[in-house]
Protein backbone atom coordinates (compact mmCIF):
# COMPACT_ATOMS: atom_id res chain seq x y z
CA UNK A 1 0.00 0.00 0.00
CA UNK A 2 0.98 3.94 -0.40
CA UNK A 3 0.01 6.53 1.42
CA UNK A 4 0.15 10.12 -0.05
CA UNK A 5 0.44 12.81 2.46
CA UNK A 6 2.03 15.35 4.30
CA UNK A 7 3.79 15.58 8.26
CA UNK A 8 1.75 18.34 8.91
CA UNK A 9 -1.52 17.11 8.05
CA UNK A 10 -4.14 16.38 10.79
CA UNK A 11 -6.02 13.65 8.59
CA UNK A 12 -2.45 12.24 7.01
CA UNK A 13 -1.98 11.71 10.69
CA UNK A 14 -5.17 10.02 11.62
CA UNK A 15 -4.18 7.59 9.08
CA UNK A 16 -0.76 7.03 10.09
CA UNK A 17 -2.28 6.17 13.66
CA UNK A 18 -4.96 4.06 12.65
CA UNK A 19 -1.93 1.58 10.97
CA UNK A 20 -0.31 1.57 13.89
CA UNK A 21 -3.32 0.58 16.23
CA UNK A 22 -4.42 -1.96 13.36
CA UNK A 23 -0.23 -2.86 12.70
CA UNK A 24 -0.70 -2.28 9.36
CA UNK A 25 2.18 0.40 9.59
CA UNK A 26 4.92 -1.96 7.98
CA UNK A 27 2.62 -2.32 5.28
CA UNK A 28 2.76 0.95 4.13
CA UNK A 29 5.25 3.50 2.08
CA UNK A 30 5.09 7.14 2.70
CA UNK A 31 4.94 9.00 0.11
CA UNK A 32 5.40 13.27 1.23
CA UNK A 33 2.98 15.26 -1.05
CA UNK A 34 2.63 18.86 -1.39
CA UNK A 35 -0.98 19.61 -2.59
CA UNK A 36 -0.10 23.38 -3.67
CA UNK A 37 2.15 21.52 -6.51
CA UNK A 38 0.29 20.66 -9.69
CA UNK A 39 1.86 17.87 -11.45
CA UNK A 40 2.08 15.43 -8.49
CA UNK A 41 1.16 11.54 -8.22
CA UNK A 42 -1.69 12.38 -5.44
CA UNK A 43 -3.54 14.56 -8.27
CA UNK A 44 -3.34 11.58 -11.14
CA UNK A 45 -4.56 9.38 -8.43
CA UNK A 46 -7.09 11.07 -6.65
CA UNK A 47 -9.07 14.12 -8.44
CA UNK A 48 -9.31 16.00 -5.95
CA UNK A 49 -5.86 16.22 -5.30
CA UNK A 50 -6.43 15.97 -1.41
CA UNK A 51 -4.45 13.88 1.26
CA UNK A 52 -4.63 12.09 2.22
CA UNK A 53 -4.79 9.15 -0.53
CA UNK A 54 -4.38 5.61 -0.14
CA UNK A 55 -3.54 3.40 -3.21
CA UNK A 56 -4.33 -0.20 -2.05
CA UNK A 57 -5.65 -3.08 -4.36
CA UNK A 58 -5.32 -1.18 -7.77
CA UNK A 59 -7.67 1.66 -5.95
CA UNK A 60 -7.74 5.13 -4.78
CA UNK A 61 -9.19 5.84 -1.43
CA UNK A 62 -10.10 8.48 0.16
CA UNK A 63 -10.91 10.52 2.06
CA UNK A 64 -9.74 9.98 5.77
CA UNK A 65 -12.43 8.59 7.10
CA UNK A 66 -13.00 5.98 4.32
CA UNK A 67 -9.50 5.00 4.27
CA UNK A 68 -10.27 4.62 8.27
CA UNK A 69 -12.97 2.17 7.09
CA UNK A 70 -10.97 0.61 4.58
CA UNK A 71 -8.19 0.11 6.53
CA UNK A 72 -10.52 -1.22 9.68
CA UNK A 73 -11.82 -4.02 7.17
CA UNK A 74 -8.89 -5.31 6.52
CA UNK A 75 -7.80 -6.21 9.67
CA UNK A 76 -10.77 -7.81 10.49
CA UNK A 77 -13.57 -4.76 11.33
CA UNK A 78 -15.13 -4.05 14.53
CA UNK A 79 -11.54 -2.28 16.02
CA UNK A 80 -11.95 1.85 14.92
CA UNK A 81 -15.35 1.51 14.12
CA UNK A 82 -17.91 -0.45 16.02
CA UNK A 83 -20.01 -3.30 14.26
CA UNK A 84 -23.15 -1.92 14.91
CA UNK A 85 -25.56 -0.03 17.61
CA UNK A 86 -25.58 2.97 19.69
CA UNK A 87 -21.35 2.62 19.77
CA UNK A 88 -21.14 3.04 16.00
CA UNK A 89 -23.23 6.02 16.01
CA UNK A 90 -21.64 7.70 18.57
CA UNK A 91 -17.86 6.67 17.19
CA UNK A 92 -19.37 8.17 13.38
CA UNK A 93 -20.22 11.18 15.29
CA UNK A 94 -17.38 12.10 17.42
CA UNK A 95 -15.57 11.11 14.02
CA UNK A 96 -17.57 13.84 12.11
CA UNK A 97 -17.17 15.97 14.81
CA UNK A 98 -13.11 16.06 14.78
CA UNK A 99 -13.12 16.02 11.22
CA UNK A 100 -15.27 19.10 11.00
CA UNK A 101 -12.88 20.96 13.62
CA UNK A 102 -10.11 19.82 11.21
CA UNK A 103 -11.35 21.35 8.39
CA UNK A 104 -12.02 24.77 9.91
CA UNK A 105 -8.35 24.64 11.65
CA UNK A 106 -6.99 24.68 8.33
CA UNK A 107 -8.99 26.52 6.50
CA UNK A 108 -7.85 29.45 9.31
CA UNK A 109 -4.05 28.37 8.27
CA UNK A 110 -5.60 28.80 4.80
CA UNK A 111 -6.98 32.47 5.17
CA UNK A 112 -4.08 33.75 6.95
CA UNK A 113 -1.25 31.81 4.46
CA UNK A 114 -2.84 32.29 0.70
CA UNK A 115 -3.92 35.91 1.27
CA UNK A 116 -1.40 38.95 1.27
CA UNK A 117 -1.07 40.20 4.88
CA UNK A 118 -3.83 42.69 6.33
CA UNK A 119 -6.14 41.12 3.40
CA UNK A 120 -7.10 38.16 5.51
CA UNK A 121 -11.29 38.40 5.78
CA UNK A 122 -11.98 38.48 9.50
CA UNK A 123 -15.74 37.29 9.10
CA UNK A 124 -14.49 34.06 7.92
CA UNK A 125 -11.56 33.33 11.07
CA UNK A 126 -15.07 34.43 13.23
CA UNK A 127 -16.44 31.56 11.22
CA UNK A 128 -14.74 29.08 11.60
CA UNK A 129 -13.29 29.85 14.73
CA UNK A 130 -16.49 29.59 16.30
CA UNK A 131 -17.53 25.86 14.64
CA UNK A 132 -13.60 25.22 17.22
CA UNK A 133 -15.05 27.18 19.97
CA UNK A 134 -18.52 25.14 20.05
CA UNK A 135 -17.43 22.19 19.43
CA UNK A 136 -14.51 22.11 22.21
CA UNK A 137 -16.99 23.56 24.69
CA UNK A 138 -19.50 20.80 23.86
CA UNK A 139 -16.68 18.08 24.36
CA UNK A 140 -16.08 19.53 27.96
CA UNK A 141 -19.13 19.52 28.57
CA UNK A 142 -19.29 15.60 27.73
CA UNK A 143 -16.35 15.29 30.67
CA UNK A 144 -14.52 13.00 28.16
CA UNK A 145 -12.06 10.62 29.37
CA UNK A 146 -10.07 8.18 27.77
CA UNK A 147 -9.74 4.68 28.30
CA UNK A 148 -9.58 2.36 25.36
CA UNK A 149 -5.43 1.36 26.22
CA UNK A 150 -4.02 0.48 22.83
CA UNK A 151 -7.10 0.60 20.61
CA UNK A 152 -8.49 4.20 20.27
CA UNK A 153 -11.53 3.87 17.81
CA UNK A 154 -11.86 6.56 14.89
CA UNK A 155 -13.34 8.90 16.80
CA UNK A 156 -11.10 8.84 19.41
CA UNK A 157 -7.93 9.09 16.93
CA UNK A 158 -9.57 12.42 15.67
CA UNK A 159 -9.90 14.28 18.52
CA UNK A 160 -5.97 13.54 19.79
CA UNK A 161 -4.90 14.70 15.87
CA UNK A 162 -7.03 18.16 15.90
CA UNK A 163 -5.83 18.86 19.46
CA UNK A 164 -2.26 18.28 18.51
CA UNK A 165 -2.84 20.36 15.39
CA UNK A 166 -4.13 22.91 16.97
CA UNK A 167 -1.36 23.40 19.14
CA UNK A 168 0.80 22.90 16.21
CA UNK A 169 -0.76 26.05 14.49
CA UNK A 170 -0.80 28.08 17.45
CA UNK A 171 -4.89 27.98 16.24
CA UNK A 172 -6.27 28.47 19.25
CA UNK A 173 -6.10 27.56 23.16
CA UNK A 174 -8.55 24.59 23.40
CA UNK A 175 -6.78 24.12 26.85
CA UNK A 176 -8.80 27.24 28.27
CA UNK A 177 -12.02 26.28 26.18
CA UNK A 178 -12.04 22.17 27.72
CA UNK A 179 -9.29 21.94 30.39
CA UNK A 180 -10.77 18.49 30.95
CA UNK A 181 -9.02 17.56 27.40
CA UNK A 182 -5.01 17.49 28.82
CA UNK A 183 -6.21 14.11 30.72
CA UNK A 184 -7.46 12.95 27.84
CA UNK A 185 -4.21 13.30 25.60
CA UNK A 186 -2.49 12.67 28.47
CA UNK A 187 -3.60 9.27 28.89
CA UNK A 188 -4.48 8.76 25.03
CA UNK A 189 -0.45 9.11 24.50
CA UNK A 190 0.36 7.05 27.29
CA UNK A 191 -1.35 4.03 25.68
CA UNK A 192 -1.64 4.50 22.15
CA UNK A 193 0.86 3.01 19.95
CA UNK A 194 2.23 5.37 17.33
CA UNK A 195 1.45 8.74 18.83
CA UNK A 196 4.84 9.99 19.48
CA UNK A 197 6.30 8.37 16.40
CA UNK A 198 3.62 10.63 14.42
CA UNK A 199 4.08 14.14 15.94
CA UNK A 200 4.79 16.85 13.28
CA UNK A 201 7.66 18.31 13.22
CA UNK A 202 8.00 21.37 15.19
CA UNK A 203 4.94 20.65 17.23
CA UNK A 204 5.20 23.00 20.61
CA UNK A 205 6.05 20.77 23.90
CA UNK A 206 3.38 19.02 26.16
CA UNK A 207 3.64 17.20 29.02
CA UNK A 208 2.04 13.84 27.02
CA UNK A 209 4.36 14.41 24.02
CA UNK A 210 7.18 13.81 25.98
CA UNK A 211 8.43 10.07 26.26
Amino acid sequence: MKLFSAGASPFGRKVKLALHVLSLEAEVEFIPTDTSQPDTENRKQNPLGKIPTLISEGMAIYDSRVILDYLDGKAGGGKLFPAGGTERARTLIQAALTDGMMDAAILIVYEGRMRPEGMQVASILDYQRGKLERSLQALEAKSITYNNGASPDAGEIGLACVLDYLDLRAIIDWRALAPSLQAYMTDFAASVPGYHDTLPDGIPDAPWRNR
